[in-house]
C-alpha cells in the first residue's frame, strides 16, 4: 500500500475542510507531486458528494465557499484565506472539443476514467492512503506521462490536452514521449484551432517554464504541432544556450524571456496577438526581442550607466539573453546579476528650481538644461560633489540657453 503523510495534509485548514465534508479525498496534481517529492501548490479535493450537500455541509462548518464552477460541480471553499477546490465525482455525457456536459457519480474509478493523464487520476484519503484506479503510480515511478484510456477519445474531449500532453511530459516525463499519446495529438492537431489563445498561452507558457523545455519542443517541431502554435516551427539553439546558462547559474526558468530566445523582433507581435498575451508580457517581449544583449565583459562604468538607464529587471534580461549566446559565460554573467540585485538607484541631484535659482526663466530651457546635466551626470559616473554638479549646472546653462 502507498501511504502520503505530508505537512500540508495535517494543516489545520486542510483538516477543517476534510472533517466538514467527510467523504474526501485529495485529488490531482497535490498527490502527483507529493509523490514525487515535489513542492505542492493548489491542493484540490474530490468528494462523492453533490454539490448542494457539500454547500451544506461547508456552511454548517462556518467554512465560506464561492461557487467557481458549481455547473460542473466544483466549489471553491476558503479555510482561514486559504483556497481549495472541491468537485463533486463527475463522467462525461457530451463533450465537443473545449467544454463539456457532465453528470455526477459517487464511483471513485468512474472519476477517475474522464482525467487526462493517468499520474493526474491518483486519490489520496486523509489519513495519506494513496488509491490508483488506472495505472497512475506504475507511470510515475517510470516518468511516463500517459493518458487515460483511449488517447484520442482523451484529446477529443479537450483539445489543450494535447498541450498538456507536452508540457507536463516536459516537467515530469523522461526519456521519448509515449507513443500512442504522441502519435495522437499529431493526428488530432487540427482541434488546436478551437482553443482561445489564453489557453494556449497558459500552456505554452508554463511549458516554456520547464526546467528544460528542448527536447519537449523538437517532439513538437517533430510532429507538426509546435508550428501550429507558432506560426512556423523556430529554431532553438539560442534558447538552448539559456536553458544551459540557467542551468549553471542556478537560476528560476522564465517564460516570457525563453519565448523571445525563441523568436524574433518580426515574429514577436503575430505570437503575442495570437496567444492575447497581457500587456505586461506583450510590451516585456517586444522589449526583449528588440533588444542588444549585454556581453558578459561589460565594465563597471558601463554597467552602472545601463542599469540606471533601464532598471534592475531589463539589465538582467539582457544579460541573461547575452549569455544565451554564451553559456560558457556564466562567471561573468553571474557577477553581473549580482550587480543588478544590489543596485540602488542614485538621486540626481538637481531639480527644476534649482536651474531656476540660477537664473533660467520658466519653460522648455529648464527641461533642457536638465537633461544636459543628467547626461553630464551619467556619463560622469553620477558624482554627488556639489561644486562638480555646480559647474556642470552652470555649462549647460551656456550651452542652450
Amino acid at each position: 500500500m502507498t501511504r502520503l503523510a505530508e505537512a500540508w495534509m495535517t494543516a489545520p485548514e486542510t483538516v477543517k475542510l476534510m472533517a466538514a465534508l467527510g467523504e474526501a479525498r485529495f485529488v490531482g496534481g497535490a498527490v502527483r507531486n507529493a509523490l514525487l517529492g515535489q513542492p505542492v501548490g493548489d491542493v484540490d479535493i474530490a468528494t462523492p458528494l453533490p454539490p448542494a450537500e457539500v454547500c451544506t455541509r461547508l456552511e454548517r462548518a462556518g467554512v465560506k465557499w464561492v461557487p467557481t464552477g458549481i455547473e460542473h460541480g466544483t466549489i471553491t471553499a476558503v479555510v482561514s484565506g486559504k483556497p481549495f477546490e472541491v468537485t463533486t465525482l463527475r463522467r462525461d455525457v457530451e463533450t465537443d472539443g473545449r467544454r463539456a456536459v457532465v453528470a455526477f457519480t459517487a464511483d471513485w474509478a468512474e472519476d477517475a476514467k474522464r482525467r487526462d493523464f493517468t499520474v493526474n487520476a491518483l486519490y489520496a484519503a486523509a489519513d495519506g492512503e494513496v488509491f490508483d484506479f488506472v495505472g497512475g503510480l506504475d507511470d510515475l515511478k517510470a516518468h511516463r506521462v500517459r493518458f487515460v484510456g483511449d488517447a484520442v477519445q482523451r484529446i477529443r474531449e479537450d483539445y489543450l490536452r494535447i498541450l498538456r500532453l507536452f508540457r507536463f511530459h516536459a516537467w515530469y516525463g523522461r526519456g521519448p514521449l509515449d507513443a500512442a499519446a504522441l502519435a495522437a495529438a499529431a493526428n488530432e492537431k487540427h482541434g488546436l484551432n478551437q482553443l482561445s489563445g489564453e489557453r494556449i498561452a497558459k500552456e505554452m507558457l508554463k511549458l516554456l517554464a520547464a526546467v528544460d523545455p528542448v527536447p519537449v519542443l523538437a517532439a513538437m517541431a517533430g510532429s507538426g504541432i509546435l508550428a501550429e502554435m507558432m506560426n512556423g516551427a523556430p529554431g532553438t539553439p539560442r534558447l538552448k544556450g539559456l536553458v544551459a546558462a540557467d542551468a549553471a547559474l542556478s537560476l528560476e526558468p522564465d517564460a516570457i524571456l525563453r519565448l523571445a530566445a525563441l523568436l524574433s523582433g518580426a515574429e514577436a507581435p503575430a505570437i503575442a496577438a495570437r496567444w492575447k498575451l497581457s500587456n505586461h508580457q506583450r510590451d516585456r517581449l517586444f522589449d526583449l526581442v528588440a533588444c542588444e544583449a549585454f556581453p558578459p565583459g561589460l565594465v563597471d562604468a558601463d554597467a552602472a550607466k545601463l542599469l540606471y538607464r533601464l532598471g534592475p529587471q531589463r539589465f538582467r534580461d539582457r544579460v541573461r539573453l547575452g549569455l544565451a549566446a554564451a553559456p560558457e559565460n556564466a562567471p561573468q554573467g553571474r557577477a553581473l546579476l549580482a550587480r543588478a540585485d544590489a543596485w540602488r538607484r542614485p538621486v540626481f541631484p538637481l531639480t527644476g528650481k534649482d536651474v531656476l535659482k540660477a537664473g533660467v526663466p520658466a519653460g522648455p530651457a529648464v527641461g533642457r538644461v536638465l537633461d544636459e546635466v543628467g547626461a553630464w551626470w551619467i556619463d560622469s559616473g553620477f558624482p554627488s560633489d556639489a561644486h562638480a554638479v555646480h559647474e556642470a549646472l552652470h555649462a549647460a546653462i551656456k550651452k542652450v540657453c
